[in-house]
C-alpha cells in the first residue's frame, strides 16, 4: 500500500488549504492593526479611530447664521454674535453712550485732529472695501469741540465715507443755519414743555424715537407729525448695529416703520440716527439700502443726565458751540433742555442763524 493511501487518514484539498491559509493571514493583519491603534490612539478602538478619520476627512462644517447667509454674503462679512445683557435696557433707557463724544477722552480727539488712521490700516487686503463688500470695523462718533464757532474737524478717510453713504453730521460751512434733532429712548416728561417751545418760536425738529417710544407715546408721536416735526428712526430695541446681522438691522428699522405707521398712518420713514452712535461702513451700506439717511451730528452735551449748574448749563452748553451748518444733538428726557429751550432757540436766532430741517440738509 502506498503511503499516501494509509488507511485513517483523509487528505485535505488544495482548495481548502488556499481558503484557511487566507483566513490566517486576515486575522493575523486584523490583530495587528488593532494593537497599532490602541497605542496611537489609547482609549480608542480601532473602529472609532477609523470612523473619525473618515468623518474628519469627509464633512465640511458651515458657521454661518442660516438666518442671514443671503445678507451676510451680500456685505461681506461674518455675523457678529449678538450680546443680549448689553441691550436689555435700551429700549427703555436711551442713555446713548457715544452720543455726547464732544466732551470724551484723547481717543475721540485724535479722530477729529487727523491723527486716526485710516480704518483697516495694516489689515489684510480682504478686510477693505472690494467688489462691493464693506468692512464691519465698529466706529463710535466723537467730536473734539473748539471755543470759536467753527466746525468740528473729521478726518478725510470718515468724511468720504459718509459721502459714500449719504450720510450727514454737519450742513455747509457757508449756511448761517442749525438743524435741531431730539433722540427719544424714553418719556421723562419733559417733550411737552420742548414741543411748546418749539411751537412758540415757530422752529421744526426732527425726533428720533425708538420702539418703546412708539409704545409708550402715540399721542406725542402725532402731535409731533401734526406740529410739522420730522420723525426719524432710532431702532426698536437700540442695539449696536455694528454687533448684529444685516436681518436684524433691517427688522429694528422695519418694526420701528410699522409701529410709526399704526400711529400715523404715514409711511416712509427716511432719516436714521444709529442707535449708541455706533456704526460700521457695512452698516451705512445696509441701512442706506433700505432708502435711509444715516444722520449724525456736529454739537452735543451731556444731557441725559441732570447737569450740575442746571438749565444754566444747557444753555451754554449749545450756545457757546454754536457754528454754520450744526447738527444739534439734544436728549428731550433732560429737565434742564426743557427748561432752557426756550432761551435757546430765541438766542440762536439772536446771533443770526435761521432753524432749517432735515430735508433742506444740504451738503
Amino acid at each position: 500500500m502506498s503511503k499516501d493511501k494509509l488507511p485513517g487518514k483523509k487528505k485535505k484539498s488544495r482548495p481548502s488549504m488556499i481558503f484557511y491559509s487566507i483566513v490566517a493571514l486576515l486575522v493575523f493583519f486584523m490583530v495587528g492593526y488593532v494593537i497599532k491603534a490602541q497605542l496611537d490612539h489609547p482609549g480608542r478602538s480601532a473602529l472609532a479611530g477609523m470612523w473619525q478619520k473618515a468623518i474628519n476627512s469627509s464633512i465640511s462644517i458651515s458657521l454661518e447664521d442660516n438666518e442671514g447667509n443671503d445678507d451676510q454674503e451680500q456685505a461681506g462679512v461674518e455675523d457678529n454674535e449678538r450680546d443680549n445683557g448689553n441691550n436689555n435696557n435700551d429700549d427703555n433707557d436711551d442713555n446713548d453712550v457715544g452720543e455726547d463724544e464732544d466732551n470724551s477722552g484723547d481717543s475721540a480727539a485724535a479722530e477729529k485732529k487727523g491723527d486716526a488712521p485710516e480704518p483697516g490700516a495694516g489689515m489684510e487686503q480682504d478686510k477693505q472695501v472690494s467688489g462691493g463688500n464693506f468692512p464691519n470695523e465698529k466706529h463710535g462718533w466723537g467730536l473734539k469741540r473748539n471755543d470759536e464757532h467753527q466746525q468740528p474737524e473729521m478726518p478725510s478717510w470718515l468724511n468720504s465715507m459718509l459721502e459714500r453713504h449719504d450720510s450727514y453730521w454737519v450742513g455747509s460751512p457757508e449756511d448761517k443755519v442749525i438743524y435741531l434733532t431730539f433722540d427719544e429712548g424714553y418719556e421723562n416728561g419733559y417733550t411737552p414743555s420742548i414741543l411748546d417751545s418749539l411751537k412758540a418760536n415757530d422752529v421744526k425738529a426732527a425726533f428720533f424715537v425708538t420702539g418703546h417710544y412708539l409704545d409708550s407715546q402715540p399721542d406725542l408721536v402725532r402731535r409731533m407729525v401734526d406740529e410739522g416735526h420730522i420723525v426719524g428712526n432710532h431702532s426698536d430695541t437700540h442695539p449696536s448695529f455694528p454687533e448684529v446681522s444685516d436681518s436684524e438691522i433691517k427688522k429694528e428699522l422695519q418694526v420701528v416703520e410699522e409701529k410709526y405707521k399704526n400711529i400715523t398712518g404715514q409711511t416712509g420713514m427716511k432719516y436714521l440716527r444709529p442707535p449708541r452712535g455706533e456704526f460700521s461702513e457695512r452698516t451705512l451700506a445696509v441701512t442706506r439700502g433700505m432708502g435711509y439717511y444715516n444722520i449724525f451730528w456736529s454739537m452735543a452735551a451731556v444731557d441725559w443726565v441732570p447737569m450740575k449748574g442746571g438749565a444754566q448749563e444747557a444753555y451754554e452748553a449749545v450756545i457757546n458751540n454754536t457754528h454754520n451748518g450744526a447738527i444739534l444733538l439734544m436728549h428731550a428726557v433732560s429737565k434742564d433742555n426743557a427748561e432752557a429751550m426756550d432761551r435757546i432757540l430765541k438766542e440762536i436766532k439772536n446771533q443770526g442763524y435761521t432753524f432749517a430741517t432735515l430735508d433742506d440738509l444740504k451738503r
